[in-house]
């Protein structure tokens, strides 16, 4: 079984709005609801989980019914960090999950994930146990010595951007975030399922990634997903 566990937690501050940002609107449909149609509509995913902002569970439930997300099973609610959160999610999964089934972890506000990208995190997955979306860097990285110079630089065919969604066997990922917070390894500050990973020693390999899986942080943001729903192809763009 392939279970999906979709970030939501969050209050969206920075985004300057009202409500949090997963539940703007956009096009008369909420952001967050952009995000679990791409799991809904992919047919390796079996069961949705949503880690969710306390006080919107029953606007969740709603918009789901609205908008046909029937893969949704559990809404649990989100932690005072995104690691809290994620391991409010891989916890209520105990007792439901088996050792073996895949569970994808996605941000709520990444609605533009790809079905190829998710079909190629679920595969890599399979194989070697998990799988973190990544992309090749393509800017030049300096290392400042003094703020104004540098003598050293680092090959960017070194380098991998990483985002969501990752996948991970469950037996493993439930291990790794009791074992995380037992020890409190990898789970302050920016820490997420992949950098505690490594933390605790395991090695990750890398899945397919789009860069149109933008996180939608700032109003820029906001407007760049309107223009990406708005965009249409080129018929000779191969």
């Amino acid at each position: 079984m392939n279970i999906a566990i979709i970030i939501a937690g969050g209050s969206g501050s920075r985004m300057g709005q009202d409500i949090p940002k997963q539940f703007i609107n956009v096009y008369d449909k909420p952001v967050l609801i952009y995000t679990l149609e791409g799991f809904q509509k992919h047919p390796q995913i079996d069961a949705i989980e949503v880690v969710c902002l306390d006080g919107w569970h029953e606007v969740l439930w709603a918009y789901a019914k609205q908008f046909g997300i029937d893969k949704l099973k559990w809404v649990v609610s989100g932690g005072l960090s995104g690691q809290e959160s994620i391991r409010n999610g891989v916890y209520n999964l105990e007792g439901k999950a088996s050792e073996e089934d895949i569970i994808i972890i996605h941000d709520g506000i990444r609605p533009l994930v790809d079905e190829t990208v998710l079909t190629d995190v679920i595969l890599k997955a399979q194989i070697h146990g998990n799988a973190v979306t990544s992309l090749p860097y393509n800017e030049q990285i300096f290392i400042v010595d003094d703020n104004i110079s540098t003598v050293q630089y680092i090959p960017r065919e070194t380098l991998r951007r990483v985002s969501t969604p990752q996948a991970y066997k469950f037996g493993k990922l439930d291990w790794a975030y009791h074992e995380a917070f037992e020890k409190e390894i990898g789970i302050y500050g920016s820490s997420y399922t992949n950098t505690m990973m490594v933390e605790l020693g395991e090695r990750l390999f890398f899945a397919a990634g789009s860069d149109k899986n933008i996180k939608l942080t700032t109003k820029d943001d906001l407007e760049m997903f309107k223009a990406y729903l708005k965009s249409e192809k080129d018929n000779w763009l191969k």
